[in-house]
């Protein structure tokens, strides 16, 4: 059995921005306080959500550096470091390592996409290069390429490489990884609506976009499930099924980043290509944001 880099919710972290779009250091520790005060388990700095993908260099190495001094060893900061330039991704977390993080969140190769021997031969040499644990992620509808389950179970095997992000939303896929990892790897929902079929799968969480405006709750919904409280566990998911649905109404991070704009956390600011949400789509996130009782500071 390796070592688990978090049981429960990690935060999926939004980068916080100002009116002209450079990054919002106050408001990123504002919002990395209150998702520790409010019981987080880990912190995701530099994924999808965080908009990593348009971040420069320097932005990205600074918002991991920011977030590694912020947290301060209260939980884990797990750095987005994967790139479709396998060079950059061992440089970026070669980087992340020396820098303090916890472990790394490494997305397959997205447009040169990659074979599965490709993917084996990839994630290998930045596991190999790096000196924390690595957690795969598996996102086909971004990245235009599937880790199969026999991937993962060749993968499962290098020491360093100790978990898996799967947002496929293939729970049947995710069930033949499962039944072929055992010990080797932990298995973390990348979809905010399939936490408890995941963990019902045997899985240790979820690395959640959800949790940036509702923490306490989408941890209930972990610890629920490992109480042995499986009905409120499964009652808490599909409470929250409006909300999540909202927050993925148009492309992740688009509402998300109206979200915790509108609670106070930065600007509605989004690097382009993506554009700020449509007030119709708007309305609805923010109607489903007030009935779980959450302040809404800007419309």
């Amino acid at each position: 059995m390796k070592n688990t880099v978090f049981t429960g919710v990690a935060t999926a972290i939004v980068t916080p921005m100002t009116k002209d779009g450079s990054v919002d250091f106050e408001q990123f520790g504002k919002l990395i306080e209150w998702q520790i005060a409010e019981g987080i388990n880990a912190i995701v700095a530099c994924g999808t959500t965080g908009e990593s993908s348009t971040l420069t260099d320097e932005e990205h190495k600074a918002v991991i550096k920011y977030a590694v001094d912020k947290v301060n060893g209260r939980v884990p900061v797990i750095a987005g470091t994967g790139s479709n330039d396998t060079d950059y991704a061992i440089d970026l977390t070669k980087y992340a390592c020396e820098a303090g993080a916890d472990a790394m969140l490494v997305v397959t190769p997205y447009y040169n996409k990659a074979t599965q021997n490709g993917l084996i031969t990839m994630f290998t040499a930045i596991a190999d290069a790096s000196t924390k644990p690595i957690i795969l992620y598996n996102v086909p509808s971004r990245t235009g390429v599937n880790i199969a389950p026999a991937t993962v179970k060749a993968l499962s095997k290098h020491p360093n490489i100790c978990g898996i992000k799967e947002a496929s939303g293939n729970i049947s896929q995710i069930a033949e990884i499962a039944a072929l990892v055992g010990d080797d790897m932990d298995l973390y929902s990348g979809n905010d609506d399939q936490i408890v079929p995941l963990m019902s799968l045997g899985g240790k969480g979820v690395i959640s976009v959800l949790s940036n405006v509702l923490p306490k709750k989408t941890v209930e919904i972990c610890d629920s499930f490992f109480a042995g409280d499986i009905k409120r566990s499964c009652a808490l998911q599909l409470e929250l099924l409006p909300l999540v649905n909202a927050l993925f109404s148009e492309v992740n991070p688009i509402p998300v980043k109206a979200a915790t704009a509108a609670m106070g956390y930065g600007e509605n600011y989004l690097r382009l290509p993506l554009t700020p949400m449509e007030d119709a789509h708007k309305k609805v996130l923010f109607d489903e944001m007030k009935k779980q009782g959450i302040e809404i500071k800007e419309i």
